[in-house]
Protein backbone atom coordinates (compact mmCIF):
# COMPACT_ATOMS: atom_id res chain seq x y z
CA UNK A 1 0.00 0.00 0.00
CA UNK A 2 1.85 3.06 -1.26
CA UNK A 3 0.96 6.72 -0.91
CA UNK A 4 1.33 9.37 -3.62
CA UNK A 5 4.94 9.95 -2.57
CA UNK A 6 5.94 6.29 -3.06
CA UNK A 7 6.16 5.56 0.66
CA UNK A 8 5.06 2.05 1.60
CA UNK A 9 2.46 2.33 4.39
CA UNK A 10 2.87 -0.63 6.75
CA UNK A 11 2.52 0.87 10.24
CA UNK A 12 -0.71 1.58 12.14
CA UNK A 13 -0.82 3.50 15.42
CA UNK A 14 -4.06 3.13 17.39
CA UNK A 15 -5.13 5.53 20.13
CA UNK A 16 -7.39 3.39 22.32
CA UNK A 17 -8.39 6.22 24.69
CA UNK A 18 -7.94 9.94 25.24
CA UNK A 19 -7.83 9.46 29.03
CA UNK A 20 -4.60 9.55 31.01
CA UNK A 21 -3.53 9.23 34.64
CA UNK A 22 -0.79 11.86 34.23
CA UNK A 23 -1.03 15.53 33.25
CA UNK A 24 2.25 16.13 31.44
CA UNK A 25 2.82 19.82 30.77
CA UNK A 26 3.55 19.28 27.06
CA UNK A 27 0.49 17.12 26.45
CA UNK A 28 -2.52 17.91 28.62
CA UNK A 29 -3.85 20.82 30.70
CA UNK A 30 -3.56 20.49 34.48
CA UNK A 31 -7.34 20.23 34.90
CA UNK A 32 -7.55 17.44 32.36
CA UNK A 33 -9.91 17.35 29.39
CA UNK A 34 -13.52 16.41 28.76
CA UNK A 35 -13.20 12.74 27.79
CA UNK A 36 -14.71 11.25 24.66
CA UNK A 37 -18.15 9.83 25.47
CA UNK A 38 -18.43 6.07 25.73
CA UNK A 39 -20.66 5.88 22.67
CA UNK A 40 -18.15 7.82 20.55
CA UNK A 41 -15.20 5.65 21.59
CA UNK A 42 -14.43 2.75 19.25
CA UNK A 43 -15.25 -0.64 20.74
CA UNK A 44 -12.62 -3.38 20.81
CA UNK A 45 -14.59 -5.24 18.15
CA UNK A 46 -14.51 -2.17 15.90
CA UNK A 47 -10.78 -1.77 16.47
CA UNK A 48 -10.09 -5.44 15.74
CA UNK A 49 -12.18 -5.34 12.56
CA UNK A 50 -10.29 -2.22 11.47
CA UNK A 51 -6.95 -3.94 12.08
CA UNK A 52 -8.06 -6.97 10.05
CA UNK A 53 -8.96 -4.69 7.15
CA UNK A 54 -5.73 -2.70 7.42
CA UNK A 55 -3.66 -5.90 7.43
CA UNK A 56 -5.42 -7.06 4.26
CA UNK A 57 -4.29 -3.77 2.69
CA UNK A 58 -0.63 -4.05 3.72
CA UNK A 59 -0.29 -3.08 7.39
CA UNK A 60 1.92 -5.47 9.39
CA UNK A 61 2.97 -3.37 12.38
CA UNK A 62 0.58 -2.08 15.07
CA UNK A 63 1.24 0.12 18.09
CA UNK A 64 -1.33 0.85 20.81
CA UNK A 65 -1.21 4.32 22.35
CA UNK A 66 -3.48 6.78 24.15
CA UNK A 67 -3.83 8.96 26.14
CA UNK A 68 -2.63 6.17 28.36
CA UNK A 69 -3.64 2.77 26.93
CA UNK A 70 -3.45 0.97 30.28
CA UNK A 71 -6.37 2.99 31.67
CA UNK A 72 -8.68 1.51 29.00
CA UNK A 73 -10.64 -1.26 30.69
CA UNK A 74 -9.96 -4.66 29.12
CA UNK A 75 -6.79 -3.58 27.29
CA UNK A 76 -5.27 -7.06 27.71
CA UNK A 77 -8.23 -8.51 25.80
CA UNK A 78 -7.66 -6.06 22.95
CA UNK A 79 -4.00 -7.04 22.73
CA UNK A 80 -5.03 -10.68 22.50
CA UNK A 81 -7.60 -9.94 19.80
CA UNK A 82 -5.06 -8.08 17.67
CA UNK A 83 -2.28 -10.63 18.19
CA UNK A 84 -4.61 -13.35 16.87
CA UNK A 85 -5.00 -11.53 13.54
CA UNK A 86 -2.98 -13.27 10.85
CA UNK A 87 -0.42 -10.97 9.26
CA UNK A 88 0.55 -8.97 12.35
CA UNK A 89 4.34 -9.14 12.51
CA UNK A 90 4.92 -6.56 15.23
CA UNK A 91 2.60 -5.56 18.09
CA UNK A 92 3.81 -2.84 20.44
CA UNK A 93 2.54 -0.34 22.99
CA UNK A 94 3.56 3.07 24.28
CA UNK A 95 2.73 3.66 27.95
CA UNK A 96 3.62 6.07 30.73
CA UNK A 97 4.37 3.05 32.91
CA UNK A 98 2.31 4.04 35.96
CA UNK A 99 0.21 0.85 35.78
CA UNK A 100 2.83 -1.31 34.13
CA UNK A 101 3.76 -3.32 37.21
CA UNK A 102 0.21 -4.70 37.17
CA UNK A 103 -0.08 -5.20 33.42
CA UNK A 104 3.40 -6.14 32.14
CA UNK A 105 2.99 -9.91 32.55
CA UNK A 106 -0.66 -10.18 31.35
CA UNK A 107 0.16 -8.08 28.30
CA UNK A 108 3.17 -10.22 27.46
CA UNK A 109 1.13 -13.39 27.83
CA UNK A 110 -1.55 -11.88 25.57
CA UNK A 111 1.03 -11.37 22.83
CA UNK A 112 2.43 -7.87 23.21
CA UNK A 113 5.91 -8.00 21.72
CA UNK A 114 7.54 -4.63 22.39
CA UNK A 115 6.94 -1.74 24.73
CA UNK A 116 7.99 1.92 24.90
CA UNK A 117 7.84 3.61 28.30
CA UNK A 118 7.79 7.37 28.79
CA UNK A 119 10.39 8.61 31.27
CA UNK A 120 11.35 12.29 31.27
CA UNK A 121 13.41 12.55 34.48
CA UNK A 122 14.99 10.40 37.16
CA UNK A 123 14.51 13.12 39.77
CA UNK A 124 11.27 12.63 41.68
CA UNK A 125 10.53 16.33 42.09
CA UNK A 126 11.28 17.08 38.45
CA UNK A 127 9.14 14.14 37.39
CA UNK A 128 6.29 15.56 39.48
CA UNK A 129 6.75 19.00 37.90
CA UNK A 130 6.62 17.58 34.38
CA UNK A 131 3.75 15.11 34.88
CA UNK A 132 1.93 16.93 37.72
CA UNK A 133 1.77 13.56 39.50
CA UNK A 134 4.12 11.89 42.02
CA UNK A 135 4.39 8.59 40.15
CA UNK A 136 8.10 8.07 39.45
CA UNK A 137 8.42 5.14 41.91
CA UNK A 138 5.48 3.38 40.22
CA UNK A 139 7.00 3.90 36.76
CA UNK A 140 10.37 2.49 37.83
CA UNK A 141 8.67 -0.54 39.37
CA UNK A 142 6.78 -1.00 36.12
CA UNK A 143 9.98 -0.89 34.10
CA UNK A 144 11.58 -3.51 36.35
CA UNK A 145 8.54 -5.75 35.94
CA UNK A 146 8.58 -5.36 32.16
CA UNK A 147 12.27 -6.31 32.05
CA UNK A 148 11.45 -9.51 33.98
CA UNK A 149 8.72 -10.45 31.52
CA UNK A 150 11.04 -10.95 28.57
CA UNK A 151 9.70 -8.49 26.01
CA UNK A 152 11.49 -8.58 22.67
CA UNK A 153 12.49 -4.95 23.16
CA UNK A 154 11.87 -2.24 25.73
CA UNK A 155 12.61 1.39 24.92
CA UNK A 156 12.44 4.53 27.02
CA UNK A 157 10.93 7.69 25.52
CA UNK A 158 12.38 10.89 26.97
CA UNK A 159 10.90 14.25 26.00
CA UNK A 160 13.51 17.01 25.82
CA UNK A 161 13.30 20.77 25.33
CA UNK A 162 16.22 21.18 22.92
CA UNK A 163 18.85 18.44 23.18
CA UNK A 164 19.82 15.27 25.01
CA UNK A 165 22.54 17.04 27.01
CA UNK A 166 19.91 18.49 29.34
CA UNK A 167 20.24 17.21 32.95
CA UNK A 168 16.97 15.25 32.89
CA UNK A 169 17.86 13.60 29.59
CA UNK A 170 21.35 12.71 30.81
CA UNK A 171 19.90 11.06 33.92
CA UNK A 172 17.47 9.00 31.83
CA UNK A 173 20.26 8.00 29.45
CA UNK A 174 22.38 6.81 32.37
CA UNK A 175 19.46 4.84 33.78
CA UNK A 176 18.80 3.26 30.39
CA UNK A 177 22.42 2.22 30.08
CA UNK A 178 22.33 0.72 33.56
CA UNK A 179 19.21 -1.29 32.70
CA UNK A 180 20.33 -2.18 29.19
CA UNK A 181 17.44 -0.28 27.61
CA UNK A 182 17.47 1.83 24.46
CA UNK A 183 16.54 5.49 24.97
CA UNK A 184 14.79 7.69 22.39
CA UNK A 185 14.87 11.45 22.78
CA UNK A 186 11.82 13.33 21.53
CA UNK A 187 12.03 17.08 21.28
CA UNK A 188 8.92 18.95 22.46
CA UNK A 189 6.59 19.45 19.51
CA UNK A 190 3.72 21.86 18.83
CA UNK A 191 0.82 20.74 16.67
CA UNK A 192 -0.67 24.22 16.21
CA UNK A 193 2.53 25.91 15.07
CA UNK A 194 3.82 22.88 13.20
CA UNK A 195 7.06 22.58 15.15
CA UNK A 196 8.45 19.04 15.01
CA UNK A 197 11.82 17.36 14.67
CA UNK A 198 13.09 13.84 13.93
CA UNK A 199 13.23 11.60 16.97
CA UNK A 200 16.77 10.94 18.21
CA UNK A 201 16.96 7.15 18.19
CA UNK A 202 13.85 6.58 16.07
CA UNK A 203 12.22 7.33 12.72
CA UNK A 204 9.36 9.50 13.99
CA UNK A 205 9.33 13.03 12.59
CA UNK A 206 11.26 12.05 9.47
CA UNK A 207 8.61 12.75 6.86
CA UNK A 208 10.54 11.36 3.90
CA UNK A 209 10.34 7.80 5.26
CA UNK A 210 7.03 8.01 7.15
CA UNK A 211 5.22 4.70 6.77
CA UNK A 212 2.34 5.21 9.22
CA UNK A 213 -1.31 6.04 9.48
CA UNK A 214 -3.21 6.58 12.71
CA UNK A 215 -6.57 5.57 14.12
CA UNK A 216 -7.91 8.00 16.71
CA UNK A 217 -9.86 6.92 19.78
CA UNK A 218 -13.12 8.04 18.21
CA UNK A 219 -12.45 6.34 14.89
CA UNK A 220 -10.84 8.84 12.54
CA UNK A 221 -8.10 7.56 10.24
CA UNK A 222 -5.37 10.18 10.14
CA UNK A 223 -2.73 10.30 7.41
CA UNK A 224 -0.45 12.62 9.40
CA UNK A 225 -0.15 13.85 12.97
CA UNK A 226 0.61 17.39 11.75
CA UNK A 227 -2.48 17.74 9.60
CA UNK A 228 -6.20 18.33 10.21
CA UNK A 229 -7.19 15.64 7.71
CA UNK A 230 -9.12 12.63 9.01
CA UNK A 231 -11.68 10.13 7.72
CA UNK A 232 -14.29 8.52 9.97
CA UNK A 233 -14.37 4.73 10.01
CA UNK A 234 -18.02 4.78 11.05
CA UNK A 235 -18.94 7.10 8.18
CA UNK A 236 -16.87 5.66 5.34
CA UNK A 237 -16.09 2.13 6.51
CA UNK A 238 -12.60 0.88 7.29
CA UNK A 239 -11.36 0.12 3.77
CA UNK A 240 -12.49 3.39 2.24
CA UNK A 241 -11.26 5.46 5.20
CA UNK A 242 -7.83 3.82 4.96
CA UNK A 243 -7.73 4.32 1.20
CA UNK A 244 -8.61 8.02 1.51
CA UNK A 245 -6.12 8.56 4.32
CA UNK A 246 -3.27 6.98 2.35
CA UNK A 247 -4.17 8.97 -0.77
CA UNK A 248 -4.27 12.18 1.31
CA UNK A 249 -0.98 11.61 3.09
CA UNK A 250 1.09 14.79 2.62
CA UNK A 251 4.75 14.83 1.65
CA UNK A 252 5.47 16.70 4.87
CA UNK A 253 3.57 17.59 8.01
CA UNK A 254 2.38 21.15 8.44
CA UNK A 255 0.20 21.85 11.50
CA UNK A 256 -3.01 20.73 13.18
CA UNK A 257 -5.62 22.81 14.99
CA UNK A 258 -8.02 19.91 15.57
CA UNK A 259 -5.82 17.17 17.03
CA UNK A 260 -4.17 16.85 20.43
CA UNK A 261 -1.35 14.51 21.45
CA UNK A 262 -3.56 12.85 24.06
CA UNK A 263 -6.18 11.74 21.52
CA UNK A 264 -4.13 10.84 18.45
CA UNK A 265 -1.29 8.92 20.07
CA UNK A 266 1.62 11.33 19.81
Amino acid sequence: MKDNHNRNITYLRISVTDRCNLRCVYCMPEEGVDPISHTDLLTFEEIADFVKCSVSMGINKVRLTGGEPLVRKGIVDLVRMIKDIEGIEDLAMTTNGVLLKQFAEPLRQAGLMRINISLDSMDRERFKEITRRDELPAVLEGIDEAVKCGYEKIKLNCVIRKNKDEPDAVSVAEYGKLKGLEVRFIRTMNLVTGEFWPVDGGEGGNCSVCNRIRLSAKGDVLPCLFSDIGFSVRKFGAREAIKMAVESKPAKGTMSRTHEFYNVGG
